[in-house]
């Protein structure tokens, strides 16, 4: 069975593993404070589900899920993480993170930016533009009419897939941004950010977005 390391157990990391599990994935999950404080987490999502350092969950993990504040990625693990697809939720609150001048003027992403401290890594956008509880509500079979899509955006196709497969699986349709140097369409403020949105107005919204804010 596969299994999903998550490196930040928060709103968004949490609401992800309780998708995970009902789906049938074995879980490793991890945040800053130790394992030890996720207790009630592990106890409530079962036996599929076990706490770890993030190091302990990123080698476990055949994928993983980073979802830690972005002033905080300089401290992920490195080489548990080599040759590993990585969902990346972030989005960027310079109130909470302090100012990245490089995402102020438009010449980086979120997503990109984690891509770079994970060089051997094969980093994907995915979650970010949702409300953590939403990603337990909102989800639908394949074929339903209106059905929610989510973005993704990667520079390496089979992480992209690996996305869109997950997403399907969790209740979500697909729309693929296309590489990183894209994923700023879906970030904070923007038309696409925290809406409800089919894949066609999804790709609208993805398409009228100014690249800065």
């Amino acid at each position: 069975m596969t299994t999903i390391g998550i490196i930040g157990a928060g709103h968004i990391g949490s609401q992800i593993a309780r998708k995970a599990v009902q789906r049938g994935y074995d879980v490793v999950i991890s945040n800053s404070r130790g394992p030890e404080t996720l207790t009630g987490l592990v106890a409530e999502l079962g036996p599929r589900t076990r706490a770890a350092t993030p190091a302990e969950a990123a080698a476990a993990g055949d994928f993983a899920v980073v979802t830690v504040p972005l002033r905080s990625i300089g401290d992920l693990p490195v080489q548990p993480l080599e040759g590993k697809i990585v969902i990346d939720t972030n989005n960027y609150h310079w109130e909470r993170d302090g100012r990245f001048p490089e995402l102020d003027s438009g010449q980086a992403t979120t997503s990109g930016l984690l891509q770079k401290h994970l060089p051997t890594s094969k980093v994907a956008k995915g979650f970010n533009h949702i409300m953590a509880k939403e990603i337990g509500t909102d989800g639908a079979p394949a074929g339903t009419a209106n059905r929610r899509a989510l973005a993704t955006a990667s520079d390496y196709p089979e992480a992209a897939e690996l996305v869109t497969r997950f997403y399907d699986e969790v209740g979500f349709d697909t729309v693929n941004i296309g590489p990183l140097s894209e994923s700023w369409r879906v970030e904070r403020d923007r038309p696409a950010y925290v809406v409800r949105q089919n894949a066609a107005e999804l790709t609208e919204n993805l398409a009228r977005a100014p690249r800065t804010i």
